[in-house]
């Protein structure tokens, strides 16, 4: 209990700071460096102060308010998150326009005009807000228009000739929640099903929220249709929401969930291994936690084995274990630009199909988003995985 309330605290005072730290400079580049006469200077103020403190409270307000009000209140808490992170790194960028300012003024040994710098910060100031609404506005329409399908062909030499062209439909990251709900995920379902997949693999981060408030609008899921089955392993939002009840949610719905273990997929020697692991960090949650050795354990290293796992730093270990495939979601792809340079200060791999080791491991950038309804430069996907063995693969 103790610890729990210490992680609490640090976790409030690390978002306190970064989300008033991003307010104060927005304040301090948009406001007083362009020295804007009042009321404008005033107004402008104290509207960036009730945004930093809408942030918390529309959280909050979203969490326990009806349905209708808390996505309308959810919508505008993360949609101003979504524009305070593009203003921001615009107006980063845009400290090498005033350094460079500065430098040529420099080499021209005269010092810097107050009226020039004045005209300079209005200038970046404007140029800045407009930049920054038109990436929000593109990032919108991409989020929350048409998921398009993303094929993906991999090579698998262990794969039996007689399973070349096995269709894997990959969703992840679809965080039902505050902003997105029944509607939208029948349309993703209605996508899936027309694709006629043998197989669906949903790799984690499906839900923010409790079986009780959710349940209806995950329901769609049970309308899935593959001939091989629908399976799912969990992400770290998973257990912020409750995974056991979602673990017995799901099972009821007809999807089958991987807790470290593998199911044999095809019939006799045209076949493979399918396995599935907790997530990452479901060690801290009692009887949860990835264990990737029991999943493997007696299987013939001679059949090839696909594996889902949410986080793509999972793949360490699989690598190390003799996996051929395996398919990742978590990292949204950074979802907005440049945010997966961040992302890869954690993660090994962050999108689109890559090697590590012997090992192939797909990323997806996600179905959905998480936080701000807003994708920029890392549009969402359906990803259909066609897997291609036999001599096809050793080619």
């Amino acid at each position: 209990m103790q610890r729990s309330l210490l992680s609490f605290a640090v976790f409030l005072l690390v978002f306190s700071l970064v989300v008033g730290g991003i307010h104060y400079y927005l304040w301090f580049r948009l406001v007083r460096s362009a020295e804007l006469a009042q009321p404008w200077r005033r107004v402008l103020g104290w509207a960036l102060v009730g945004f930093a403190l809408s942030v918390p409270v529309g959280l909050l307000v979203s969490a326990r308010a009806p349905r209708p009000v808390g996505r309308v209140v959810a919508a505008v808490a993360y949609g101003w998150v979504g524009l305070a992170v593009l203003l921001f790194f615009v107006l980063v960028s845009m400290e090498v326009v005033r350094l460079g300012a500065r430098a040529v003024t420099a080499l021209q040994h005269r010092p810097f005009d107050e009226a020039r710098r004045v005209f300079l910060s209005r200038v970046l100031a404007g140029a800045a807000g407009v930049l920054g609404v038109g990436l929000a506005g593109v990032g919108l329409a991409s989020a929350l228009g048409m998921v398009a399908v993303k094929p993906v062909q991999v090579r698998l030499r262990k794969l039996p000739g007689a399973m070349s062209g096995f269709r894997i439909v990959q969703l992840t990251d679809i965080h039902v929640g505050p902003t997105i709900g029944r509607e939208w995920l029948e349309g993703i379902v209605d996508q899936v099903n027309a694709l006629s997949p043998d197989l669906v693999a949903i790799t984690g981060d499906l839900v923010d929220g409790t079986v009780i408030a959710l349940r209806e609008h995950v329901a769609p899921l049970g309308r899935l249709k593959a001939k091989h089955g629908v399976f799912f392993v969990t992400g770290n939002h998973e257990y912020y929401s409750g995974a056991d009840e979602w673990i017995e949610e799901l099972t009821r719905l007809g999807v089958r969930v991987l807790r470290n273990e593998r199911v044999s997929i095809g019939e006799g020697e045209a076949s493979f291994d399918l396995a599935g692991v907790d997530d990452w960090k479901a060690g801290s949650f009692r009887g949860h936690g990835p264990d990737l050795k029991r999943a493997l354990e007696g299987r013939d290293p001679a059949r090839e084995v696909v594996l889902l796992a949410h986080q793509p730093k999972q793949v360490v270990q699989a690598a190390a274990m003799g996996v051929g495939l395996q398919l990742s979601g978590h990292t949204h792809g950074g979802q907005i630009f440049p945010w997966g340079y961040f992302v890869r200060l954690d993660q090994p791999h962050v999108q689109g199909l890559e090697q590590h080791g012997e090992t192939q491991i797909y990323v997806s950038r996600g179905t959905g988003y998480w936080g701000p309804p807003m994708r920029v430069g890392a549009p969402p996907e359906i990803t259909l995985v066609e897997l291609v063995g036999g001599d096809a693969a050793r080619a």
